[in-house]
């Protein structure tokens, strides 16, 4: 079974209602005053890192593309709009027949963005363009936040892998799209079911505390899920006394357990000491997974730790405090009629607060210090310099309201890999501080 082919897993007609009124009011404007064909480019971009971190992740890309490829308003939504009075009989007409048809432009899924990166950039009539804003936002901010926080994560892990399990902890639909993003970000796994069928995330999961105290015996319990998963299961030893619990544990499985979790206490203490009394056993190769509120800054305080594997919920699905990017989406630059030959003019918006934006379509380069490591993320209109050329980092992913960039998931998470190694290594750090690329800007002819 193809997954990219199940759709999105949500009860509405379309994704065309992921959208703020205003999208349409602007767009019956538009219509009406004869301006609505205009060519248009529209950009995403952030302003700002969130506070103290040091470079972003883009994330969500190929939901973006579903999302447009879904972007249709049925008779039903078409009735609802024009019963509301949103859309008058014109607008409602222009769209039953909406398809995108143009281009987008992105930074490629996986890969690391800075202030001012032209994340991804929206070419057509003003029209089909103005209309995608919502949702792109929607998702790219959201998909993006949850990555950057399984990066930190992942970087403080090391090698050892993590779960991801905040499914509880959130909404059930932002729960499947923060599962995708974490694997995107560094994640090995997930406990959510809807994850790893719609994307193939590969799942785990065993018990919780409600299993155990079912039955009259822990030893009852780590017994029943032995004999129904095997001795390769994970048991979770902190229901009671948490030693008692890992000798009985060993005693049911034999030295051949696979794991026991820990999800409560002082963790770096309580490792070291069933990894002790695990040894002492003879369980040598029976691993230990730890949770319980972990965040960034928990799992690298567990570095020294006897710990094998890192389950993590809350902190990950709420962007670990930050649970968007505040990107934007912006108008850099139109045509001065319907002509399709009509030259692009670059527009931006002036004004005080720190919301000024740059006008002009824009392309983005990341430079390389001799040693083959980054050293500033370039933004520019106009010609590339010739030095950059090989060095663009905007790719295409939608030709003439044609999907051109669809991937498999691992494509994405092995790409993230690639872009943080080649960063400076203070990217990794989770001191606060600014971001670890500076952002430099050449300019060129903006409109074209």
């Amino acid at each position: 079974m193809n997954t990219a082919d199940l759709g999105l897993p949500v009860d509405v007609p379309s994704t065309a209602l992921f959208t703020d009124q205003y999208e349409l009011t602007m767009l019956q404007a538009a219509l009406r005053g004869g301006t609505a064909e205009r060519r248009s480019v529209f950009e995403v971009f952030t302003r700002r890192l969130p506070e103290g971190r040091r470079y972003g992740v883009v994330a969500g890309t190929g939901r973006v593309l579903d999302a447009v490829e879904n972007f249709r308003f049925d008779e039903p939504v078409l009735t609802f709009l024009h019963e509301r009075g949103i859309v008058d009989d014109g607008t409602r007409a222009w769209l039953a027949d909406y398809r995108f048809t143009g281009d987008v432009w992105g930074y490629p899924e996986g890969e690391v963005y800075f202030p001012g990166s032209p994340i991804m950039r929206v070419e057509g009539s003003f029209a089909e363009c103005v209309l995608l804003e919502t949702v792109i936002l929607s998702i790219l901010n959201h998909d993006s936040a949850i990555a950057a926080a399984a990066s930190r994560m992942a970087s403080a892990a090391g090698d050892r892998p993590l779960i991801e399990m905040g499914a509880r902890r959130t909404h059930e639909l932002a729960a499947v799209a923060a599962s995708r993003a974490a694997y995107v970000g560094g994640f090995a796994t997930t406990s959510d079911l809807a994850a790893g069928f719609r994307y193939g995330i590969p799942t785990v999961g065993t018990s919780a505390h409600a299993f155990t105290l079912l039955h009259d015996r822990e030893r009852d319990a780590f017994q029943a899920q032995v004999d129904s998963l095997g001795r390769g299961t994970t048991l979770l030893v902190d229901t009671y006394d948490v030693a008692e619990a890992v000798r009985t544990a060993v005693e049911v499985a034999g030295p051949e357990l696979g794991a026991v979790r820990i999800d409560s206490g002082d963790l770096l203490l309580v490792a070291h000491r069933v990894r002790q009394q695990l040894d002492e056993l003879g369980a040598t190769a029976t691993k230990i997974v730890v949770t319980s509120d972990l965040d960034e800054y928990a799992i690298a305080s567990l570095a020294a730790a006897p710990v094998d594997a890192y389950g993590v919920g809350t902190q990950l699905v709420t962007g670990s405090g930050h649970p968007t990017c505040s990107m934007v989406y912006k108008l850099v630059a139109r045509a001065e009629s319907a002509d399709p030959e009509a030259p692009l003019v670059p527009v931006a918006k002036k004004s005080s607060g720190g919301k000024s934006s740059v006008g002009g379509r824009k392309w983005a380069a990341r430079r390389l210090d001799e040693g083959g490591v980054a050293e500033a993320e370039v933004v520019g209109t106009g010609p590339v310099p010739d030095g950059l050329v090989d060095r663009q980092l905007l790719v295409p992913l939608v030709k003439g309201g044609t999907v051109v960039a669809r991937e498999p998931l691992d494509a994405p998470r092995e790409r993230h890999i690639a872009a943080r190694a080649n960063l400076p290594l203070s990217a990794t750090q989770l001191s606060r501080g600014e971001p670890v690329l500076p952002t430099e800007y050449v300019r060129g002819r903006a409109g074209s």
